[in-house]
C-alpha cells in the first residue's frame, strides 16, 4: 500500500504564509503527477495546483501569483508554499499523488487533509 501524510496546516492571519508538505511512503515504484486540492465547507473539492514528474506546473486562477507548488522526487514529497493568504483560502487542503506501485497498477492516492484557516 501507499500512504500520504500531510503537514503544515494551521491558523494564519490574512497576508500571512504557510508551507504544506505531503510525503508518500510504501509500495512506490514511481510517482507521476502530484497535486494539491482544497475543499471549503459547503463547496466541492477543487484543484489548487499540480506538478508533473518533469516539473511542469499549473495553477488555479484564484491562486496565481500567491502560491508555488514544488516537489522533491528523492523524498517522494510535494510542497505548497502559500503567501498573501486570504480568508477565502480557508479550507481543508488535500494532496494527491499518482503512483505506479511495486505490486502492479497505477493509482491516485490521497492524503488525509490538513486544515488551513486564514483569520484575524
Amino acid at each position: 500500500q501507499v500512504q500520504l501524510v500531510e503537514s503544515g496546516g494551521g491558523l494564519v492571519q490574512p497576508g500571512g504564509s504557510l508551507r504544506l508538505s505531503c510525503a508518500a511512503s510504501g509500495s512506490i515504484f514511481r510517482i507521476f503527477a502530484m497535486g494539491w486540492y482544497r475543499q471549503a465547507p459547503g463547496k466541492q473539492r477543487e484543484l489548487v495546483a499540480g506538478i508533473t514528474s518533469g516539473g511542469s506546473t499549473n495553477y488555479a486562477d484564484f491562486v496565481k501569483g500567491r502560491i508555488t507548488i514544488s516537489r522533491d522526487n528523492a523524498k517522494n514529497t510535494v510542497y505548497l508554499q502559500m503567501n498573501s493568504l486570504k480568508p477565502e483560502d480557508t479550507a481543508v487542503y488535500y494532496c494527491s499523488q499518482n503512483v505506479l506501485t511495486t505490486f502492479g497498477g497505477r493509482y491516485d492516492y490521497w492524503g488525509q487533509g490538513t486544515q488551513v484557516t486564514v483569520s484575524s
